[in-house]
């Protein structure tokens, strides 16, 4: 291992050019053939000598493949494969081995006896990192005479593809490791992030925003799974919705999750799982691998319902209430609907308003509307691609038809869902925003590493900060106060990151001055 510069403390800062992968299953192929890849020898141990043999053909396998894919150069392909090194037992005598990175089981009792037995046979500047997704990297370096050279060293299946790598430095882990392992996934291609080692870490933890509130809207019957998703997807922009994420996964894996973060941060409301996530595991409702979850399979595929579908109605002038006046009346004018100038609606009239962080019907009530023709279109969004709509219990049903027959006359797809506090794009963005302040808050993690983390490891159009940011933090505080305002529940009480930077205009992607700023 090649040494760089002595930190405060006196360690060496070094290079890793040498790696052990203990674990020859998915995820230690996936490091082994990353590694090998990006120029480091890798030895490749697990108890299954089977599994060794099947891991070093599978490896070369992929490398052959991208070779085919004009991806990889023959050349590059045949100095990968002779950096691969089967040596099959994970105790076999170590010569220069500068990281060890075990990728069995999830099971800590497992993680601890391997540790534990790799530090009394391992060169003592060897780091020993664990690729686990959820146990505490802490926990597992206690079992050790020295934890100080255990850290978390968490990749994404597929590791080959997902680029995001978690460093995770547990609470005794020496200064010097953390770097060392950021720099060495730089080497390999792959962008790391500094995670907590906190419950869920950074990515798991920040994912909690959507697929928790999503599990609340269905508990309160405000919308459907389909229609939860194709919001999520068309409104939000991404690249799966939270219900067919769930199914993806597997409820079976992700209700337990939710349950470990919830109870890790001693039950705080914004991570609390739904009953219908427990009801549905018990039920076997697991999504794809059981062919069934909130979607139905028929050989995988998931069977999705038909778009809503133009009522054949009678229709109706439309009048549109506050800003969006001339951007929503102009859609539905140029799709031939009649769409009323004055200051009052007429009286057949169908009144569209447009609700941040409050239900249609209460707007309706506040502006001396008529209830009963008001239906509410989120304007999140802009308008441009789905379309919202929220239908109170009072609406009178062919007024909400002649409204559904317009808007879908604009060539906008529409999706029907129930008044409420707020629409749902609306609730899992502001979700999405204050779970991830709330990780800046409590200064688990650098703005640019969440935002980073959840774009790269969850897929998302942008981090959670960057799109508070976006869409403005003071209408995202809004439409959070008025949640817990109207909800009495503590689960959109604004994270304090938010409040002070709305309040203050400050980016929410910015630390801002701290009291350490002030101390040289």
């Amino acid at each position: 291992m090649a040494e760089r510069a002595a930190d405060g403390a006196g360690h060496w800062a070094r290079d890793v050019r040498t790696i052990r992968v203990i674990g020859a299953g998915t995820m230690g192929r996936g490091i082994a053939q990353l590694a090998a890849a990006g120029g480091v020898p890798v030895e490749i141990a697990d108890v299954r000598a089977e599994a060794v043999r099947d891991a070093v053909v599978h490896i070369r396998g992929m490398y052959d493949k991208l070779v085919a894919k004009g991806r990889m150069t023959a050349d590059d392909a045949a100095a990968a494969k002779d950096r691969l090194h089967p040596v099959g037992e994970p105790m076999t005598p170590f010569q220069e081995c500068d990281l060890v990175i075990e990728a069995v089981r999830e099971d800590i009792e497992t993680k601890r006896e391997l540790f534990s037995t790799l530090e009394k046979v391992c060169p003592e500047h060897t780091i020993l990192a664990t690729n686990t997704s959820s146990l505490p990297v802490t926990s597992i370096a206690a079992a050790l005479n020295d934890p100080s050279r255990v850290a978390g060293l968490h990749f994404f299946n597929p590791v080959p593809l997902m680029r995001l790598v978690e460093v995770i430095p547990g609470a005794r882990t020496a200064e010097w490791i953390p770097d060392a392992l950021a720099d060495l996934v730089r080497r390999l291609g792959h962008e790391p992030v500094l995670a907590p080692d906190a419950p869920g870490f950074l990515v798991n933890h920040a994912g909690r925003g959507l697929v928790t509130e999503a599990l609340q809207i269905l508990s309160e019957g405000a919308a459907e799974p389909v229609d939860i998703d194709r919001i999520a997807r068309d409104v939000l922009g991404l690249k799966m919705g939270p219900c067919e994420l769930l199914d993806l996964t597997g409820l079976d894996v992700s209700h337990p999750v939710m349950e470990s973060i919830w109870t890790g941060f001693y039950t705080e409301p914004r991570f609390r799982p739904s009953r219908i996530g427990r009801a549905r595991v018990e039920a076997g409702l697991h999504g794809r691998k059981t062919g069934e979850g909130f979607y139905k399979y028929v050989d995988g595929a998931k069977q999705e319902p038909a778009e809503v579908a133009a009522p054949d109605v009678e229709a109706r002038p439309i009048w549109v209430h506050g800003d969006v006046r001339e951007e929503l009346g102009a859609l539905l004018s140029t799709s031939g609907a009649e769409v009323e100038s004055g200051d009052e609606p007429s009286g057949r009239a169908v009144v569209l308003v447009a609700p941040l962080g409050r239900p249609a019907f209460e707007i309706a009530q506040r502006d001396r509307l008529p209830v009963e023709r008001t239906l509410g279109v989120d304007p999140l969004g802009g308008f441009f691609t789905r379309l919202t709509v929220t239908v109170h219990p009072s609406l009178d049903v062919a007024a909400g038809r002649a409204a559904l027959a317009a808007l879908l006359r604009s060539g906008r797809a529409v999706s029907v869902v129930r008044d409420g506090p707020a629409p749902v794009a609306q609730r899992l963005l502001a979700s999405i925003v204050n779970v991830g302040c709330g990780i800046a808050e409590q200064r688990l993690a650098r703005p640019q590493d969440i935002d980073t983390a959840v774009r790269l490891g969850l897929g998302y159009p942008r981090g959670p900060l960057e799109w508070g940011d976006h869409e403005g933090a003071d209408r995202v505080l809004e439409i959070l106060s008025l949640l817990t305002e109207s909800t009495g529940d503590p689960r959109y009480r604004p994270s304090t990151w938010l409040v002070e930077r709305a309040l203050l205009d400050l980016p929410l992607t910015a630390t801002g001055t701290s009291p350490a700023d002030l101390t040289p």
